[in-house]
């Protein structure tokens, strides 16, 4: 039976009715990434995508469009009637020599290594089918799986908590619904599946009883963290298992020379990268594939998607980041907003409650106070003041700006795009820019200013008086 082969099926069909949700169960999203997703990166760190067969039925246009780039193949199951009859439809898409794994599309916390060690021993132990188990602090309604013997790996039965007997009220092992079986026995026997049972369904459970009649070899692999097989019923359990996968994520990053404030207080999605020597403090939220770099510190409440910065990065407390860019050095915030497009060079700045999309910040250029820079290019040296506006859209289309190096733009002053700005250029402050400036010249654009003397003495005096009382 030993094969090179090593197949493997994840049952992702289902409706999950119990998390009361319209989306199918495997769609909710943990730690960044769709519950099915979690199981396809661990399966895939061990078997190639074209050994890997996602069965799909509810919503499964919707299941495949959110994992179609894994390239991995996908069977339909037209009518969900339980999880025997999932694998009875993989029957012309698996057969041949080899071993399958079977698991469950919501098992996110389950580790490749956990799959490799049961492939290892279901091919040392030459079994026919090997059920993966494990024993969590309370097994209650879990079924328990019954070995010959308590130093056996063979397994007389699986029995469910409702059957079972007084002297088996004891036993702890339950089986987390994972298996390796035998491709080519699988499938001779699979047809022996009853659905004489409440829900009438084709349970794979059953799998262990009608081989061991058979005369087939049935065993039984124990992980010792039980958390890995768990899979998540309700919303509740869900948000069990996400806290579970973001603290595992903080303490890689710690183990990895991050220092992480209060980790518990902290969203770290799966993918996240963080170089050492960052300091992440409480209630901060990375997010997506974010990757920071060394020695940066990122300060309270920021929040940070799919953004990329790089070494020696100040982010202070309330930023918002999302798909942005920001180079070695540079400080970002308090209170900025970062929009997708937003590169932000080496050593710039951006300051209190300024915003940016699709914005290029140049190297050491600043824009420190209440600043909105969209569609616009700022070159290196620059500082743009407080209350700039660059205004990219007309109503119908977006507009860009262009502004050199070594400029200085005035307090409250306002870029009609399209426009370009030169090098060593001088905005006034409170201008209006809606023609090219040269390099090297001084622009204003504002009203020159009236002062009528006396005139607030002449207006009261004109006024009629209120009578009192």
């Amino acid at each position: 039976m030993e094969s090179q082969r090593f197949a493997t099926a994840i049952l992702a069909a289902g409706k999950g009715t119990r998390l009361k949700s319209k989306r199918a169960k495997v769609l909710h999203s943990i730690a960044g990434k769709p519950l099915l997703q979690h199981v396809l990166d661990s399966v895939l760190k061990v078997t190639s995508p074209d050994q890997v067969f996602v069965v799909v039925g509810h919503q499964a246009e919707q299941v495949e469009r959110a994992v179609s780039a894994n390239r991995v193949h996908f069977v339909v199951q037209t009518q969900q009637l339980g999880t025997g009859h999932a694998v009875q439809c993989l029957a012309d898409s698996v057969c041949g020599p080899g071993d399958l794994l079977v698991l469950s599309g919501d098992v996110p916390l389950i580790r490749p290594e956990t799959i490799e060690d049961l492939r290892k021993f279901h091919r040392s132990q030459k079994a026919v089918m090997t059920i993966l188990t494990a024993r969590p602090e309370n097994p209650f309604g879990y079924g328990r799986v019954i070995r010959v013997s308590p130093t056996s790996p063979e397994v007389a039965a699986i029995v469910e908590q409702k059957a079972l007997a007084n002297d088996q009220q004891h036993v702890g092992e339950i089986n987390s619904g994972i298996y390796v079986f035998h491709i080519e026995t699988l499938f001779r026997h699979i047809d022996a599946l009853q659905s004489n049972n409440a829900h009438r369904e084709y349970y794979l459970t059953d799998m262990a009883a009608i081989l061991r009649d058979a005369g087939e070899r049935v065993v039984a692999y124990e992980i010792s963290d039980a958390t890995e097989v768990l899979g998540a019923n309700t919303i509740a359990e869900m948000m069990e298992l996400e806290g579970a996968l973001r603290m595992q994520a903080a303490r890689k990053l710690m183990a990895q020379g991050v220092t992480i404030h209060r980790p518990e207080t902290c969203v770290i999605d799966a993918d996240v990268a963080v170089g050492a020597d960052t300091i992440l403090e409480p209630f901060v939220q990375l997010l997506g594939k974010t990757q920071v770099g060394q020695d940066c510190r990122i300060r309270s409440y920021a929040v940070i998607q799919d953004s990329r910065i790089g070494d020696g990065v100040l982010i202070r407390n309330g930023c918002v980041l999302d798909e942005a860019t920001i180079g070695d050095g540079a400080f970002v915030g308090p209170f900025a907003h970062l929009r997708p497009g937003s590169q932000i060079g080496t050593g710039a700045h951006v300051g209190n409650f300024v915003e940016t999309k699709n914005a290029r910040l140049g190297e050491k250029s600043k824009a420190n106070h209440l600043t909105y820079l969209g569609d616009v290019s700022v070159g290196s040296g620059c500082n743009i003041g407080a209350g700039v506006i660059t205004c990219n859209y007309d109503g119908v289309n977006k507009h860009p700006t262009q502004i050199g190096d070594r400029v200085f733009v005035g307090s409250n002053s306002t870029l009609v795009a399209p426009v370009a700005v030169g090098d060593d250029s001088y905005i006034a402050a409170a201008s209006c820019i809606t023609e090219p400036v040269p390099a090297g010249a001084l622009a204003l654009g504002r009203s020159r200013q009236t002062v009528k003397a006396g005139w607030v003495k002449r207006r009261r005096a004109a006024q009629p008086k209120k009578k009192e009382g």
